[in-house]
C-alpha cells in the first residue's frame, strides 16, 4: 500500500468521528430546562391581527391562553407544552365591527427551538381559528382549512417572563371566506402580534 492511500483510509474514520462529534453536540444544543412548569397562563392585552394583502386589522382588547408546560432538564424542544385553551375578548376593527374568533383543534402545540442570552424562540403549532362577525365567516388555519397546522413563531425573554409572538415565519391563512365585504379572502395571509406575560412566570434555558 503506497503512503497516498495509507493516508486516505485513515483519515476515513477521522471524518466519521468527527462527523458524529457534531450530530451530538447539535442534538445536545437542543435539550431544554424548564422551571417551574406545570400550569400556566399566557394573558395579553390589545393583540393585533392583520391581513397582510388587504392590510384590513382587527385588535382583541385582551388574549389569554392556559395550558401546561413540560418540567426538568433535557427535555426536547418538540412539545415541550401545550395550549387547551384560548379566550379572546372582545375583538373590534378600526370601523368598530365585533368579531367572534373561537380556537380549534386545541390542544395546541408549544415548540422550542433556539435559545440565546435569556431568549428562547419558538412556536406555537396545531393552530385553527373559527372566525365570524357580521355576514362574514372564516377559518384561519395553516396551508388548508382543515389541515390544523397553523403556527406562529415567539420570544420568551427570562428576565420578564413574556412572550412575544412574531409576525414573521408563521403560516396562518385565511380560508373558507364567506362575506366580509372584501376584509379578508381566501389564501390570505394573517399576522397575530402580541405581548403575553406567562403566570407562573417560567425559565426556559438551553442545555
Amino acid at each position: 500500500m503506497n503512503r497516498r492511500h495509507a493516508r486516505i483510509l485513515a483519515a476515513g474514520p477521522a471524518a466519521v468521528l468527527a462527523a458524529t462529534l457534531g450530530v451530538t453536540a447539535a442534538l445536545a444544543a437542543t435539550t431544554w430546562t424548564v422551571k417551574p412548569g406545570g400550569a400556566f397562563t399566557a394573558t395579553a392585552g390589545n393583540a393585533s391581527f392583520k391581513d397582510t394583502t388587504t392590510r384590513s386589522t382587527f385588535t382583541c382588547s385582551s388574549v389569554t391562553a392556559s395550558g401546561t408546560l413540560k418540567s426538568g432538564s433535557g427535555l426536547s424542544g418538540s412539545g415541550a407544552g401545550s395550549i387547551s385553551a384560548v379566550v379572546f375578548g372582545h375583538c373590534t376593527s378600526p370601523l368598530g365591527v365585533t368579531w367572534g374568533l373561537m380556537p380549534t383543534d386545541l390542544p395546541w402545540h408549544v415548540n422550542l427551538s433556539s435559545y440565546n442570552g435569556g431568549v428562547a424562540t419558538g412556536s406555537i403549532s396545531h393552530m385553527q381559528i373559527q372566525f365570524a362577525g357580521p355576514s362574514c365567516t372564516a377559518v384561519i388555519d395553516g396551508t388548508s382549512a382543515t389541515a390544523g397546522n397553523g403556527h406562529v413563531r415567539f420570544s420568551y425573554t427570562d428576565s420578564t417572563g413574556r412572550l412575544k409572538t412574531f409576525t414573521t415565519g408563521g403560516n396562518l391563512h385565511f380560508y373558507n371566506v364567506t362575506g366580509c365585504a372584501g376584509l379578508w379572502n381566501t389564501g390570505d395571509a394573517l399576522t397575530i402580534s402580541g405581548s403575553f406575560t406567562l403566570s407562573p412566570k417560567q425559565t426556559i434555558t438551553s442545555p
